[in-house]
């Protein structure tokens, strides 16, 4: 599984896979650094067609063209908002990774790249919280899955990945 899944320290604009996720809002309009990143890099083109979308309610994925980005698409969710880290809250995260691993395989996306959904503004989910979250979503669903063939989770600062790291070390037996 290990082979499939790994973390990546860097911009997930610049991944070179076949698909990149996004972490939005629900109008898929706003949201944090990753979603400012993403739709810079992306251009004009890709806010017209999320513009023209219905939204996307939390936990739930929708998929765009990338247009300017290098990856073939962009597969856009919402995270919940954090308030008491709740069970409630923590499924709605794990349904964004999910929901976004189905949908790309659904679409035969062979590889992926996620950032860490949710934990980038305020009110931000704890990295202590998302990180098991995040693994034990993507691993689970790889366990069952064939596609995507590559997995990963590209950490934008050296905290976040260092506790993807922890994560996914105690995720493993």
């Amino acid at each position: 599984m290990a082979a499939r899944f790994h973390l990546q320290l860097g911009d997930i604009t610049s991944i070179n896979v076949e698909a990149i996720v996004n972490s939005s809002d629900a109008t898929l309009l706003d949201g944090g650094p990753v979603h400012t990143a993403v739709h810079g890099a992306a251009g004009p083109g890709l806010k017209e067609e999320c513009a023209a979308m219905e939204g996307c309610p939390v936990g739930e994925a929708r998929i765009t063209a990338a247009h300017d980005l290098g990856a073939g698409h962009i597969i856009h969710t919402v995270p919940p908002t954090w308030n008491w880290g709740t069970p409630i809250e923590a499924q709605a995260l794990a349904n964004c990774y999910r929901n976004s691993l189905e949908l790309a395989a659904s679409h035969q996306i062979r590889s992926l790249a996620f950032p860490s959904i949710g934990s980038g503004l305020q009110p931000q989910i704890p990295l202590e919280k998302a990180a098991p979250i995040a693994v034990a979503a993507i691993l689970d669903f790889l366990n069952t899955h064939i596609l995507p063939e590559q997995v990963v989770l590209v950490c934008f600062d050296v905290p976040t990945y260092q506790a993807y790291q922890r994560a996914l070390k105690e995720a493993q037996p």
